[in-house]
């Protein structure tokens, strides 16, 4: 799915307006906790997060994620939307929801890509 597409689905408004609205997005992410997002996330993915400081933009590049929404109106500080210009990741607010956003991205026909995490447990 283009970023394009991912925009309109999420009705959102592009932060980083030199963005390259036709890379391919593969699968899909949600969550607020970065280290789950380095333990989890697959590449070429779209981060959904209800945090809005510079750490997910430096997270988001540290995991190979292409597009980052800022959920629930979130509008980062300039010192954020500056970062991912110099990175060239393109970066979404949208005033929905975590949930609403991923529903809606799902329904659409972008899967998830949260990989399993590993227990102790699950060790043998």
């Amino acid at each position: 799915m283009k970023i394009s597409e991912i925009l309109e689905i999420s009705q959102g408004r592009l932060l980083t307006p030199q963005a390259n609205l036709d890379i391919e997005i593969l699968g899909g992410f949600a969550g607020d906790l970065m280290s789950d997002v380095l333990a989890c996330i697959q590449p070429d993915s779209v981060l959904i997060t209800g945090l809005s400081n510079p750490q997910v933009i430096r997270t988001a590049l540290i995991a190979d994620v292409r597009l980052v929404i800022f959920a629930r109106g979130k509008q980062p500080a300039q010192e954020t939307i500056r970062l991912a210009i110099e990175e060239r990741l393109p970066v979404i607010s949208s005033d929905l929801g975590l949930y609403e956003i991923c529903g809606r991205l799902m329904q659409k026909g972008l899967p998830s890509f949260e990989k399993r995490m590993l227990h102790a447990f699950d060790r043998d």
